[in-house]
């Protein structure tokens, strides 16, 4: 038996890095949502007869504590810290799943934040990735 073990490869690396940027960067976006919902309550439009009809400021808040706990782990998957890969996939598919009952507030923000969120996901869901 050898000891051995294969190096990740330079797609996998790059695939870390790309999910921590876009880490980072999903995670801005959602503390500029939630500030801009806990700064002014009628910034977002609040559709009427909606099942998940919450208050805009906690909407804000959801959104702010996603978003800093989303920039925290992008910070430490980029320090290629062994835990940040599976706090990254979890809190992706919490953002996508808040960001998809935030549709009818702000679409096309909460569209285009689950489409990143699921980005992050694949990139890190690639084979070799999280060996890093």
């Amino acid at each position: 038996m050898s000891d051995y073990e294969p190096q990740p490869s330079g797609w996998a690396i790059g695939g870390v890095t790309f999910a921590a940027t876009m880490l980072v960067v999903i995670g801005i976006f959602q503390i500029i949502a939630g500030l801009a919902a806990i700064f002014d309550d009628q910034f977002y439009v609040v559709t009427q007869n909606y099942a998940f009809d919450l208050d805009v400021s906690a909407w804000g808040w959801i959104h702010l504590i996603v978003g800093i706990l989303l920039v925290v782990t992008g910070y430490f998957l980029f320090a290629r810290a062994t835990w940040a890969a599976g706090v990254a996939l979890g809190l992706a598919v919490l953002s996508a799943v808040a960001n998809f009952f935030f549709i009818p507030y702000y679409p096309f923000w909460a569209i285009l934040l689950i489409a990143l969120d699921v980005w992050v996901i694949w990139a890190l869901t690639r084979p070799g990735v999280t060996r890093t």
